[in-house]
């Protein structure tokens, strides 16, 4: 059995292929138990604000219903959603007041752990791509069924640099663009200056590098030089799961609508990027991005780009 698409048309021009799971977070400021999360769920509310985007992944059938309905309300096409035989991928953590660290306290892969990605027939001539945080043997499968993307945009993690470097720089000499925070660039390169790493990092294949630095803002370094953004100066943040995958959901979704990658319109994407994450983290699993107006990120981008303009006088 699949996710539906509840679509005329199930031609979108981004898809992201990634996890779905049930999350349990502990904050100082509340928590939340099997909560809707998972790096494909994070991405696609964030992208679906801006661009059509189509979901692959795999639950189980203890998944619920309603939350596919939720996803189907956005407008995100589900038919990429595989539901199997099992549980569904689990995970839960605890936060301190420095919500820039965490304690993992469980993963239970469940039905993740034997996820093969099939892309539909009428998602692989998509224009932009996203491989989340998953296997890069399964970054490389899911390459092998596109069909010429205009961009393709990769997440990794420490587990995967570790464990399976030579499959992840496989993968990042076909991919375009690398989104990773700063402890898995300097690790990946074992360069400690985050400039160095990211060009290190060109080397390997990408023509881009993004380096997600939390509440300390975003880098983008591409051959001709580099961009930094400041973060959202957020008020109230009660849970950053999620915050980097809605990151590269903004990121991804101002491309893909604009179908312009040329690298100034990169540097508004950082900042829709930016924007997405911050509505992410001000709420717990994606209740913050759920219900917003295009008034409420439009205006944030413009507050951003007030926030961090050292030229004109404040009104």
């Amino acid at each position: 059995m699949t996710g539906t698409c509840r679509r005329k048309s199930c031609n979108v021009g981004l898809v992201v292929v990634g996890s779905v799971a049930l999350d349990s977070v502990k904050t100082p400021f509340g928590e939340v138990h099997d909560a809707l999360g998972g790096s494909a769920v994070f991405f696609s509310i964030a992208a679906s604000y801006f661009t059509d985007v189509a979901v692959v992944a795999v639950v189980g059938t203890d998944f619920p219903e309603r939350h596919i309905d939720f996803l189907n309300a956005k407008g995100i096409d589900t038919s990429g959603l595989s539901v199997e035989s099992g549980e569904t991928f689990r995970w839960a953590g605890v936060y301190g007041y420095d919500l820039n660290d965490r304690d993992t306290i469980e993963t239970r892969l469940n039905v993740f752990e034997g996820f093969h990605p099939r892309i539909p027939a009428g998602l692989r001539s998509s224009d932009f791509v996203f491989l989340a945080n998953i296997d890069p043997e399964l970054q490389l499968a899911v390459l092998d069924q596109v069909k010429r993307p205009r961009l393709v945009a990769c997440d990794t993690m420490n587990f995967y640099i570790e464990g399976r470097r030579e499959a992840l720089l496989e993968t990042m000499r076909r991919v375009d663009v690398m989104i990773m925070n700063d402890s898995e660039c300097r690790e990946l390169t074992g360069e400690p200056n985050l400039i160095k790493s990211s060009r290190a990092i060109l080397e390997m294949g990408p023509h881009t590098v993004v380096v997600k630095k939390g509440e300390h803002g975003a880098l983008m370094v591409t051959g001709d030089g580099f961009f930094s953004a400041p973060a959202f100066p957020c008020e109230s943040v009660f849970d950053p799961t999620g915050a980097g995958d809605a990151f590269a959901g903004g990121f991804m979704g101002y491309l893909a609508r604009s179908g312009d990658v040329g690298t100034p319109n990169m540097r508004r994407a950082v900042i829709s990027g930016t924007v997405m994450a911050s509505y992410c983290v001000e709420r717990f699993s994606v209740d913050g991005m759920s219900s917003l107006e295009p008034d409420d990120i439009e205006g944030r981008f413009e507050a951003l780009k007030g926030f961090s303009d050292f030229e004109t006088e404040p009104a």
